[in-house]
């Protein structure tokens, strides 16, 4: 029976050459620390940040993860994570979804995916759990 494709190759994403994204990066990285200060700015609650970048099957170098105690307050830090990063970094998502319900917004820019949940979402997904093999570090101002 013949292998697929997806099941054998490292499922990190990747741009082409000399698009923004593609460098790895560090937990010091600009597009990082731009991110969390944007999520402070908004009131964002018990940040943290994964480095997935020794775990292969992962599908990002960096998550970070962070609360919101109401849709309205999702819906704020995901618009200023946008913002923020636009115009100090020069970067659009990648791809960004969850705006709809305003439970669980996912921020994808290739090498580091945002996820601005509720409390009882996170609670729910326990990401921190499911990726706890990655080094995590808080957050706070």
């Amino acid at each position: 029976m013949e292998k697929l494709a997806s099941l054998t190759k490292s499922k990190k994403k990747s741009l082409p050459t000399g698009q923004a994204g593609a460098a790895r990066l560090t937990k010091n990285s600009k597009i990082i620390k731009t991110i969390i200060a944007a999520i402070l700015e908004k009131k964002g609650d018990k940040i943290i940040s994964l480095d997935l970048r020794k775990i292969n099957e992962a599908v990002a170098d960096f998550f970070i993860v962070c609360e919101a105690s109401s849709s309205t307050q999702i819906r704020a830090i995901a618009g200023n994570v946008e913002d923020r990063v636009k115009e100090k970094c020069d970067e659009n998502p990648f791809h960004h979804e969850g705006y709809q319900k305003l439970q669980w917004v996912l921020i994808d820019y290739v090498n580091v995916v945002v996820h601005i949940m509720l409390p009882e979402s996170r609670k729910f997904y326990q990401l921190e759990e499911m990726w706890s093999d990655g080094i995590g570090a808080e957050h706070h101002t």
